[in-house]
This record gives C-alpha cells, structure tokens and sequence, in this order.
C-alpha cells in the first residue's frame, strides 16, 4: 500500500482532514484529474448519486461492492439488469440498499448507451459543456466552494430531459469535480494546478 504524506508535511484539502488512507488516495491521485473513459463516468455519476445523504468516506468504503454489484460500471451489462437483478442488489451489503438509487443505476446505464450512440461518448457529450478543458478554480478555503454553479444547473437540466436520475444540480457539481471537470483543489493544496494536469484518464 502506498504511504501518503502526513497533513503537516504535505497541505491538503481540508475535507480530507482526518480521513483515512483511502480517502487520502482518493484527493491525491484521483479527485479533480480529468477522466474522458466513459466506465469510469459512469461510475462517478453513480456514486455522487449514491452519496446523497451520505458521507463520501461511506460511498469510498463501498467502492468495491458497486464495481461488483454493477458490471465493473459496463453499461451495456448494467442496462440488460432486469427487475430479478434489482431485487439481488437489494440485499447486497456491498452497495447502498436504496431502491431509488438502485434503479436509477439501471436506467442511467440505458441513457448512456443512448448518448454514446448519439454523440460517440458520455465523455464526449460531457466534456463539451466546459469545451474540453477544466475549469480551474482559485479558492482559498472549503467555505468557498459552492454546492451547485448555473453550469451544473444547466448540465443537470439537460441530463434530466435525457431520462438521467438522480443528477440534481449539487450531485453534478460533485461530480464535476470529481472527474476533472473542475480542478476544486484550494490554492494550499499540494494537488491544485497538478490534478488538472494529470495523465488523463482515456476511454
């Protein structure tokens, strides 16, 4: 297991404080590095979808049940999951047992499919709202990041006319930053400026 370096040796993000391993792995080799890989999205999607309510060091602990539960987030796997399936993930201990977001799993994978036959890519039809490149934000605290911006509402109005679920405005903002869409690392991070500038994640 890699070692990460300790708070005082190394300046973080301050939601990372006193989070564990994972979620130190998570800040310094994933959050705010663009992903186009259209699996790895979906996941993503999945997952803020999942946290709400939540805390995020919950959903982290599930991150391998979901991958299992759901395909490795193949969605044209997770689109042929019928109503037997639903019932199974259910009782799964893996995943967060909520109907509604269970559900909305299924049907998003249908969505994706659709906009890949539509657009070529979910990254694709993603990444044209902030035209291929991340937004770079100068914030100086946690205080300062919002919850949701007009253009989460905006991608969010349209995933929802799409038949996306559970893609509210708050959820897409997560998920923006999450996959590099919006580099939300504070400036006395040691991971802003070089999160954005990461290998990127390809499909």
């Amino acid at each position: 297991m890699r070692s990460y370096p300790p708070m005082s040796d190394s300046r973080r993000c301050e939601w990372t404080v006193g989070g564990d391993a994972s979620m130190l792995a998570y800040h310094d080799e994933e959050w705010g590095v663009p992903s186009h890989d259209d699996r790895h999205l979906f996941e993503m999607l999945t997952l803020e979808g999942a946290q709400a309510g939540l805390s995020w060091s919950t959903i982290l602990r599930k991150r391998d049940g979901y991958r299992r539960a759901f395909a490795g987030f193949d969605p044209g796997a997770v689109a042929r999951f019928g109503s037997q399936d639903i019932e199974r993930l259910l009782q799964d201990p893996g995943i967060v047992r909520n109907r509604l977001k269970v559900e909305s799993t299924v049907v998003n994978a249908t969505r994706v499919l659709e906009v890949q036959v539509e657009l070529g890519s979910l990254a694709e039809y993603l990444w044209g709202f902030v035209d291929d490149r991340p937004i770079v934000n100068r914030f100086r605290t946690l205080s300062e990041l919002p919850a949701e911006t007009e253009l989460s509402k905006a991608i969010s109005k349209d995933l929802k006319q799409r038949g996306f679920r559970f893609v509210g405005p708050t959820v897409v903002y997560a998920f923006m930053q999450a996959v590099g869409m919006v580099d939300d690392h504070t400036v006395d991070c040691f991971r802003k400026g070089e999160a954005s500038l990461a290998p990127t994640r390809a499909s």
